[in-house]
């Protein structure tokens, strides 16, 4: 540590920070435009100018390394009028178009330039106009004239998202930010570049020209979707939403959201919303009063009951559904006397419970790994947040390895991919296994035959201190899945790398504390979707694109004699019989538990849309109606209290005893009969399907498979 004096205040701080990092620790805000605290230092935009004594001239903060002794004054006459000349450069060509920009009320620019900026501009010159691009359908670059080349946007696409699709060309008032030839913008966290843009260069094209900042209420939310649980700001005018922004956590997604994390709230008005109960009477649908639906489905729900028996009745619930709602989707099938209830729609293998299957570290551990195994995911595609946690690792010199099907590019160097089809996955993360006992001098768990790649990975995890085997979507899905955990969990306590899934949706720790998993003699997830019940209850959920029978569970499901479907849209509609209108996350109160076991309350930030009713509310009534005792609750908060297992008060995580990724199954390395189906980034959950400008992206399209394996 050296000291400094900031304005006349001694500072301590660590050797080779610059100004900027003083001043922020001393609470002393200095003007700037290109200094980002996530970024790179580029000193392009010279705002943050200051008066450094000794120094023949003003000093730019963020790029001027502190030394000991060091005297600095950010608001003396010298700093002031530098910033003031910087700032009447900045304001020469920009085309002070403020009444129409997106960007008023939150812009950079425009703050500043009340404290720094004149009455009037001595340029009376002609301004430069910067021709118009199209670079997609999420991100607006109409008004590039208004960029002042800091290089935000290039910065975090190089060093954030892994791939520079920006990039300056040119020099002087010819330069400009570009894609060069023709390319489009097609990150999936590309909308962050709207973020850090400091004037209204870049400007959201769904949002655009749609509200003004000031008219917008800001309500605090968590995404739906991944497992991340990113923290969001839902911003909304007339009961609304209008915009998605990241709410800043640390420890979670600090202050990135993914696209479909910013752009799916547009399914939220789309003309697929359903808005009132509807029945299916002689093959066409009509729609009815809440209480005429709810007793059809209670009246069908005791007859089927009679007439076969509970065991014939089951739910089939989504991951992405609240803590609240997949709890009593559990207890409703209960109280009939059923055990029919799973998440597990798009998996292959069901064991037994053996406990609440986790990342196996904290998500914010990520960025400090040293070595880490993925096997079994697409990386940037299933959690772009944790994709960008790893790229961080990966600039650090964190060894990346991978066992997947086919080559692809995570825009971060990959050292090394073991390549297998994915119905031998076992047989690959065995000849890991394999190495491993090799060098261990111990027995190894089964046969194996290392190649030079499997050796690779296992030298890999030998060595460094933080590492971390990480299974992902596929993986979970895989008709080995135990096998899988089980030869993860060898190799780990080998190596002493954590062990864990990067689990699938934004519940998925949450369903397994919720219960929402069949009893010893209910039917599992594969099985109800095989036809084997007269009654089925689908909860947020389109078996046809969010199972793993996919288009086959269409014709099974169609013999059932009632099918009850709960979904914010209008879904199942070939083979349902019941529609209930239910709120999706930005109408319902609920909690979200993510991959590391973090419990996350939000509140709904609009009104529901039409006769659309929470979920949970939807299933306390029904279980009303069939007379299950103790089903009276008054808010989503009471639901909370009767989940087992969740943190004490004044806690957020769930205990240690609660998760385990430990297994007791037994290895088997016989090649698995399919490999599981992948799932595109934009179409994971029924909200994404139905975002429009997400469905116009190239990640949307068919998947093309990368032939680089490293960045």
């Amino acid at each position: 540590m050296i000291e400094i004096e900031l304005d006349g205040k001694k500072i301590d701080i660590v050797e080779g920070s610059m100004i900027m990092h003083a001043a922020e620790k001393a609470g002393t805000f200095i003007p700037h435009f290109c200094y980002h605290k996530k970024l790179s230092i580029a000193a392009s935009c010279r705002m943050c100018l200051v008066d450094v004594e000794k120094m023949p001239k003003p000093m730019p903060a963020c790029a001027t390394q502190v030394s000991q002794g060091m005297i600095v004054r950010t608001k003396s006459e010298k700093a002031i009028k530098a910033q003031k000349s910087v700032m009447e450069f900045l304001l020469i060509n920009h085309p002070l178009d403020c009444p129409i920009c997106d960007q008023g009320g939150e812009c950079q620019l425009q703050d500043l330039a009340v404290g720094y900026g004149a009455s009037s501009s001595r340029y009376e010159e002609e301004k430069r106009v910067v021709a118009v691009k199209d670079v997609g359908p999420l991100i607006s670059m109409q008004e590039m004239s208004r960029c002042i080349h800091c290089t935000r946007c290039v910065r975090f696409g190089q060093e954030v998202a892994g791939v520079m699709e920006l990039g300056m060309s040119h020099r002087g008032e010819h330069a400009e930010i570009e894609t060069f030839i023709g390319h489009s913008i097609e990150s999936e966290l590309s909308g962050n570049m709207i973020d850090i843009c400091p004037v209204g260069a870049l400007t959201s094209k769904p949002f655009r020209y749609s509200a003004r900042t000031w008219e917008l209420s800001r309500r605090k939310s968590v995404s739906p979707h991944d497992s991340t649980g990113a923290n969001l700001v839902v911003q909304v005018k007339s009961n609304k939403v209008m915009r998605v922004v990241p709410f800043e956590n640390e420890a979670v997604n600090e202050c990135w959201i993914a696209d479909r994390d910013r752009f799916s709230y547009e399914a939220l008005d789309s003309d697929e919303r359903l808005t009132t109960p509807m029945l299916k009477q002689g093959g066409v649908w009509n729609s009815v009063d809440w209480q005429t639906a709810l007793e059809y489905v209670a009246n069908g729900l005791k007859q089927i009951k009679a007439e076969h028996g509970a065991q014939t009745i089951g739910a089939l619930v989504s991951p992405h559904s609240t803590l609240e709602e997949l709890f009593l989707a559990g207890a409703l099938m209960r109280g009939l006397g059923s055990e029919n209830v799973d998440y597990r729609l798009r998996n292959a293998e069901f064991p037994a419970s053996e406990g609440v299957r986790h990342l196996g570290t904290s998500i914010a551990s990520l960025s400090e790994l040293q070595r880490v195994l993925v096997v079994g995911s697409s990386l940037r595609k299933d959690h772009p947040l944790f994709a960008q946690r790893i790229r961080q690792a990966a600039r650090k010199g964190c060894v990346v390895n991978a066992i997947v099907s086919n080559a692809q590019d995570w825009a971060m160097p990959v050292a090394n991919a073991l390549l297998r089809d994915a119905r031998t996955w076992a047989q690959a993360l065995a000849d890991v296994a394999f190495a491993v006992a090799d060098h261990n001098g111990v027995e190894p768990p089964v046969p194996g035959k290392a190649d030079a790649v499997a050796k690779a990975i296992a030298q890999s995890l030998l060595g460094g201190e933080r590492k971390s085997i990480l299974l992902g979507n596929a993986a979970a899905h895989h008709e080995q899945a135990s096998s899988l955990l089980a030869l993860a969990n060898w190799i780990g306590t080998q190596t002493g790398a954590t062990v864990g899934y990067l689990t699938e949706a934004a519940n998925t720790v949450g369903a397994q504390i919720a219960g929402a998993l069949p009893g010893p003699k209910g039917l599992n997830a594969g099985q109800m979707l095989r036809g084997d019940l007269k009654s089925v209850f689908l909860l947020n959920n389109e078996p046809e694109f969010d199972s793993a029978p996919g288009a086959l569970a269409l014709t099974a499901l169609s013999k059932a004699e009632m099918v009850v479907t709960l979904s914010p849209f209008k879904a199942n509609m070939a083979f349902s019989d019941v529609l209930l209108p239910i709120a999706p996350f930005t109408e319902t109160s609920g909690t979200f538990v993510n991959a590391e076991g973090l419990v996350q309350g939000f509140h709904a930030v609009v009104k529901p849309l039409g006769e659309t009713r929470p979920a949970w509310k939807v299933l306390r009534v029904l279980g009303n109606l069939l007379g299950i005792p103790d089903f009276s609750f008054e808010s989503s908060q009471e639901v909370l209290k009767r989940v087992p297992g969740l943190p004490v008060e004044g806690e957020s995580f769930l205990s240690s005893a609660t998760l385990s990724n430990k297994t007791q199954a037994v290895f088997d390395l016989t090649p698995a009969s399919a490999a599981p189906a992948a799932v595109g980034i934009y179409a994971l959950d029924g909200i994404v399907r139905r975002a429009a400008s997400l469905q116009l992206t190239a990640d949307a399209k068919p998947h093309v498979v990368a032939t680089e394996v490293t960045a």
